[in-house]
């Protein structure tokens, strides 16, 4: 039997990258898939993607940086399939780069909702319904930038530090209730977040991973999906880079 099978899941930001990977891998195993982003064309085509490899999904347009959109994604979740057992919280910005002491305020306040508060709108929701649902895994995705700093990104940097020390509260306060808490912290991956770069910039990131290149948003996937799946049962409160070497330096 598929490792998912009949589990409900939710992936925010699933209209490509790391979200798309991580709903194609939760739907391979057999899961109902709620694929939610901003790009209602891209969603949809990940919705595609799932069903017409025999999976179940559906799209519903989210802004995670609205509570009442994020309570409104889980309630069309729960009318659907009526439960709701995983959550992987990935939709993200870059946001903004300057020294901290010249970061703008309203790109501080961007980076911050969606990229922080966006996370804990999510699991504000999915948590109660989990709850009723007998239980329920939740992914959150940091970044190494939860671990470390990188100068000029102090808005970004702040927030996923945040979701590390958020999804460690979730596993202290729900480990007894049966719901499991972990982030995941991806370093440089090759997704649409890194299209505006230019080839030097390209070449000096690809230099600071020992394995000598960027990771792949379907390596960040297994790692979700194995985090998401009873193979991790024991395993919640906890912070796992896929970072290809980078924190050990």
């Amino acid at each position: 039997m598929k490792i998912l099978q009949d589990k409900v899941a939710i992936v925010t930001g699933a209209g490509s990258g790391i979200g798309r990977s991580v709903a194609l891998a939760y739907a391979r195993e057999g899961a109902k898939v709620v694929v939610s982003d901003m790009d209602e064309e891209s969603g949809l085509e990940t919705v595609r993607l799932i069903t017409d490899a025999g999976g179940d999904s559906f799209f519903f347009k989210c802004d995670v940086s609205s509570a009442s959109e994020n309570e409104a994604l889980v309630w069309a979740t729960i009318e659907k399939y009526g439960a709701l057992h995983i959550a992987c919280n990935n939709a993200g910005i870059g946001g903004a780069m300057a020294p901290t002491g010249m970061y703008a305020i309203d790109a501080w306040d961007k980076v911050i909702a969606v990229n922080l508060s966006g996370v804990f709108y999510g699991v504000r929701y999915q948590i109660p319904a989990m709850l009723n649902s007998g239980g329920g895994v939740i992914v959150n995705m940091a970044s190494i930038l939860g671990n470390v700093g990188f100068a000029n990104s102090p808005a970004y940097v702040a927030a996923k530090h945040g979701v590390i020390g958020l999804t460690k509260n979730i596993a202290l306060e729900y480990g007894t209730k049966g719901i499991r808490a972990n982030a995941v912290g991806p370093a440089f991956i090759k997704t649409p977040l890194l299209k505006d770069l230019d080839e030097a910039t390209m070449e000096w990131l690809v230099g600071r991973h020992p394995i000598g290149r960027m990771g792949e948003s379907d390596e960040v996937a297994e790692l979700v999906l194995w985090l998401s799946s009873p193979k991790a049962s024991f395993v919640t409160g906890a912070y796992y880079p896929a970072d290809g070497g980078y924190l050990a330096q």
